[in-house]
């Protein structure tokens, strides 16, 4: 990023940040991908909370970007699922960062989800609440018997929408780029999108766009109608869509492929994700069955006798391969982040799901389009 390109994020988020700033700044922990211009991101939340530590989403960490963070003074934590699947561990993480505090929680994808109940009960300060990002955050936030406090949701956004496009975008591109390395191409394959939400839906009209024979498969039947009506060809279940498919592109944001989904593979295919194995690939039982080998700059091969297919990027969010750019509309998502921190740090809103208001959302684009619309 070009040094004038910084100082106008920077007057941008300052300028987001003044408008959005609570009475009093609460504590915060973020976990964010840690791309080359998120440490204007992260200045900005600084300027609206008290940032008590940085964790970098581990598949998305970018050296120089980590370095600028750390060298601005904050606290970069190591990230895992585990540390907040344990209520113990999580509890303990908390009260060492910020015992006493008032504590907001800034999240993408969920992470804080399986010890917020004990976080909110047994913390020496208050959990004032959450910040979720994504969709499959979103769910697993909403999957929870009761909230014990409030999460502020931008999963669903209509500022988001131009993101999610654009990150279906560069998971069209990336998947292609690895393809072509192998001396494959897109056009004239067959193709499964599992997942029909704005990412799933945007990587199937591209994917179409690119002469691809598109398959869709959702476990929603709103959205296979969907899928439907856009003139996409619908499995009626996982397996009838994995059969014929050379390409598998997973979008749910939760586990798309099973263990046993694998054998029903064609020889060749290849498999993406939009995020990380964890969440979408039930990989663990592979290595009993196949063989892996490297086959070509982040392609991995599965082999076992009669069938064989290849893995992008190990299981993980292929785009990040190429930097995940979505250009500056990321910028007005991670606006609405600054904005739901401050609604959370002036208190008021009961336990449950929320979203940012049209007031707020219209003042973030009003701002964004005078920094960004040139």
């Amino acid at each position: 990023m070009e040094a004038t390109e910084r100082a106008r994020l920077d007057a941008y988020f300052g300028r987001i940040a003044s408008r959005f700033a609570p009475a009093e700044r609460p504590a915060a922990f973020l976990i964010t991908h840690l791309l080359p211009e998120r440490p204007s991101f992260v200045r900005g939340v600084a300027e609206v909370t008290d940032l008590r530590a940085v964790l970098p989403k581990p598949k998305s960490v970018h050296t120089e970007a980590l370095r600028k963070v750390e060298g601005s003074g904050h606290a970069c934590d190591e990230l895992s699922r585990e540390m907040f699947v344990d209520p113990d561990r999580a509890v303990r993480y908390i009260e060492a960062r910020a015992a006493g505090r008032a504590v907001v929680l800034l999240d993408v994808g969920g992470y804080f989800a399986p010890s917020l109940e004990a976080l909110c009960d047994r913390f020496s300060g208050r959990i004032l609440g959450v910040v979720e990002d994504t969709e499959n955050g979103h769910r697993r936030y909403g999957a929870l018997d009761k909230l014990p406090c409030p999460v502020v949701s931008v999963a669903r956004s209509p500022l988001k929408d131009p993101e999610d496009y654009l990150v279906g975008q560069s998971v069209v591109f990336s998947t292609e780029a690895l393809m072509r390395s192998r001396g494959d191409s897109l056009h004239g394959r067959t193709a499964l999108v599992v997942g029909f939400g704005k990412l799933g839906s945007s990587i199937a009209r591209l994917l179409h766009a690119k002469g691809v024979r598109v398959t869709v498969y959702d476990i929603d039947p709103v959205r296979r109608t969907q899928a439907l009506s856009q003139g996409f060809t619908v499995a009626r279940a996982l397996p009838n869509g994995l059969e014929g498919a050379g390409l598998v592109l997973c979008a749910t944001g939760a586990l798309s492929l099973r263990g046993e989904d694998f054998g029903l593979l064609r020889n060749g295919a290849y498999v993406a994700t939009v995020t990380s194995s964890e969440d979408e690939l039930e990989l663990s039982g592979l290595a009993d069955v196949y063989e892996r080998a490297h086959s070509g700059p982040h392609i991995t091969r599965y082999l076992t006798t009669g069938h064989y297919f290849y893995l992008l990027n190990g299981g993980n969010a292929v785009n990040f391969l190429h930097g995940a750019s979505v250009g500056p509309f990321i910028f007005l998502v991670q606006a609405e982040i600054l904005a739901a921190a401050a609604v959370l740090a002036d208190g008021g809103l009961e336990p449950g799901m929320h979203e940012v208001g049209p007031t707020d959302r219209a003042a973030i684009a009003t701002t964004w389009l005078d920094y960004f619309n040139r």
